[in-house]
């Protein structure tokens, strides 16, 4: 980053900090650690490391991801530059991309090619090793946003996100490159990380790198653990660790061992290794990381992870949060000059009165604007029938926007077709139903193929239902921006987080959802509920809804009943000053309330 430009960052970041450390009620130690930290990261090449396998950033950083957790690494990164935090995203970049197309309603993959040069600059190269190759060459991209700096490594073979199983060789070899690849790019561009953060387990293996680096130096096994634990935050996404890749002995021994050079690292892990000689990559971020977080508070609470020894991870609830990318800027611009949000998109200490100060006419013509923007976007896409879509400004949009996977429930507004007919009939309503399935989950793929024949044999359903071709983050902030009410139906207990829902109400929607994820930070839950007989439910929440947007006075109560309620939760900003909180303070013994 240029002199100027990392001057003026550096100044941000510290009347951040320093506003922080204003806090009611903030320990004296607490505040202490805070400008500790503030200092620590003005050095020149200080800065937090970032790790994921996926970011989500196709529009502004040619990267790809896959669902939730890529965007929110692409949020993370957002967030950080808004507030001038040194941050360091170091994520593979995948030489193909995957894209859906429809043939007779069933899903079809499209793999184009992708290149690094587009956009970054060639840093050079670094090498890793597997059992038949002693050396594998990984070229290093890398490319400056402000304060922040996105690091990858790939090569020609490389291939797309999430190849193949969970557990698969190939993933493997994704996850090890990414890992002890990443870790020597961060030493050949001279990167001091001040905390590092592992977006999930498979990202593992650059603190792994970091520990047997360490030992090789003389450090004792036992010190190296301490130092990278007193340095690392685990971040977990998922909800039940029996769904996560595992691997075999057969696949350390190939791709991971030879990349590790102490053999008193190598016996540490193979020392971890269960009866059936498997070894879950939870387990082995769980012990490298000093402190570990959820992605929710109810996700903090029922995650169920183990150490080593037996004892229960101990998660930190960081529920995750947005940043002002998936909010419209008239409406955005709004929160600003009204007093909703400060400087930095934190919400104010009267937040709540703030909002109570929107009328019924500013929210219209505010959504309004966010109407044309989502038909904007979608008359450059396609639904199911290859047609461009537009939603009249006199309608009502139902929009189901997420991944195609079971446990969210795309299938549920779909159970009774002639009562969804109905709804969308009498209120002159259209149903925006996009998500696409795994490319290996056939379950869900025959699932959206039965969905869209459905819909295409019921006359009704046949015009007012939509489904958004080759779902991206175009279509989610499109969907996001202009939808007048959005249906979020996980299975209680399944969804960790998700940010869908955040983007919503940010945007005056009425949200439709069960008491789950980071919906259920707030309990009882602030929306229209979707409880008991769920199925039955959806439907007179969609009719409640609609009647809702119809009616001035219930529509801007609504609106700003969510809002007052999650708007805290919803702020990348608040997200961002939970994590500067837990890098500070580190391993935190108690929980944040």
């Amino acid at each position: 980053m240029p002199g100027t430009e990392r001057t003026a960052a550096t100044e941000r970041f510290g009347a951040f900090v320093d506003v922080l450390t204003e806090r009611d009620g903030l320990a004296e130690d607490h505040k202490a650690k805070l400008l500790e930290l503030k200092e620590r990261l003005s050095g020149k090449d200080a800065a937090i490391v970032y790790a994921s396998m996926e970011v989500y950033d196709r529009e502004e950083n040619d990267l790809k991801g896959g669902g939730g957790l890529g965007v929110l690494a692409g949020d993370t990164r957002r967030v950080y530059e808004e507030l001038g935090i040194p941050e360091v995203v170091l994520t593979p970049f995948y030489t193909e991309e995957s894209h859906q197309t429809l043939e007779d309603f069933r899903q079809v993959e499209r793999l184009d090619s992708t290149d690094p040069n587009r956009i970054y600059q060639n840093l050079g190269s670094v090498a890793i090793g597997t059992a038949n190759d002693s050396r594998v060459h990984l070229d290093v991209f890398g490319r400056d946003l402000g304060s922040t700096r996105i690091l990858t490594v790939t090569e020609p073979n490389f291939g797309e996100l999430y190849p193949g199983g969970n557990s698969g060789n190939h993933r493997l070899y994704q996850e090890i490159a990414l890992g002890f690849g990443g870790y020597k790019a961060l030493k050949r561009e001279n990167i001091e990380p001040v905390f590092t953060q592992l977006n999930e387990a498979p990202t593992v293996f650059l603190s792994i790198a970091h520990i047997d680096d360490l030992v090789t130096q003389g450090a004792s096994l036992a010190d190296a653990l301490e130092t990278v634990q007193a340095q690392t935050l685990f971040t977990n996404h998922t909800l039940v660790p029996a769904v996560e890749g595992e691997f075999g002995w057969a696949q350390f021994e190939y791709f991971v061992m030879p990349n590790i050079e102490s053999q008193e690292v190598k016996d540490w892990i193979a020392a971890l290794f269960d009866e059936q000689k498997r070894l879950r990559l939870s387990l082995l971020a769980a012990e490298v990381s000093g402190v570990q977080s959820g992605v929710s508070k109810l996700h903090a609470e029922v995650a169920d992870y183990y150490h080593a020894d037996g004892r229960r991870v101990e998660f930190q609830a960081v529920t995750n949060g947005i940043s002002q990318k998936w909010i419209h800027p008239g409406i955005y611009e709004a929160f600003r000059d009204k007093g909703v949000l400060d400087e930095f998109g934190l919400p104010t200490a009267n937040h709540e009165a703030a909002i109570g100060t929107f009328d019924i006419a500013t929210i219209r013509e505010l959504k309004q604007a966010a109407k044309d923007e989502m038909n904007r976007i979608l008359a450059g896409r396609e639904d199911q029938y290859g047609q461009p879509i537009h939603i009249p400004d006199t309608a009502i949009a139902f929009d189901f926007k997420r991944r195609f996977a079971s446990y969210k429930r795309p299938d549920m507004p779909f159970t009774q077709p002639d009562v969804l007919a109905r709804i969308l009939a009498e209120h002159d309503g259209y149903f925006l139903l996009t998500g696409k399935p795994h490319p290996n989950d056939d379950g869900m793929k025959h699932e959206l193929h039965r969905i869209l024949q459905l819909v295409d044999s019921h006359p009704v359903l046949r015009d007012r239902v939509h489904y958004v071709v080759d779902y991206d983050e175009e279509v989610g902030r499109a969907l996001a921006l202009g939808a007048d009410a959005a249906l979020n139906l996980p299975v209680v207990g399944e969804e960790a987080c998700g940010t869908s829902w955040m983007k919503d109400i940010a945007n005056f929607k009425i949200l439709i959802s069960t008491p789950d994820g980071g919906v259920a930070d707030v309990l009882p839950i602030e929306c229209l509920e979707v409880s008991g007989d769920e199925r039955e439910m959806t439907y007179i929440r969609m009719q409640e809804a609609a009647d809702i947007v119809r009616d001035d006075a219930r529509y801007v109560a609504e609106v700003k009943r969510e809002l007052s309620s999650y708007l805290e939760t919803i702020s990348g900003t608040r997200m961002a000053v939970d994590y500067l909180d837990l890098f500070a303070l580190c391993a935190l013994a108690e929980k944040r309330a």
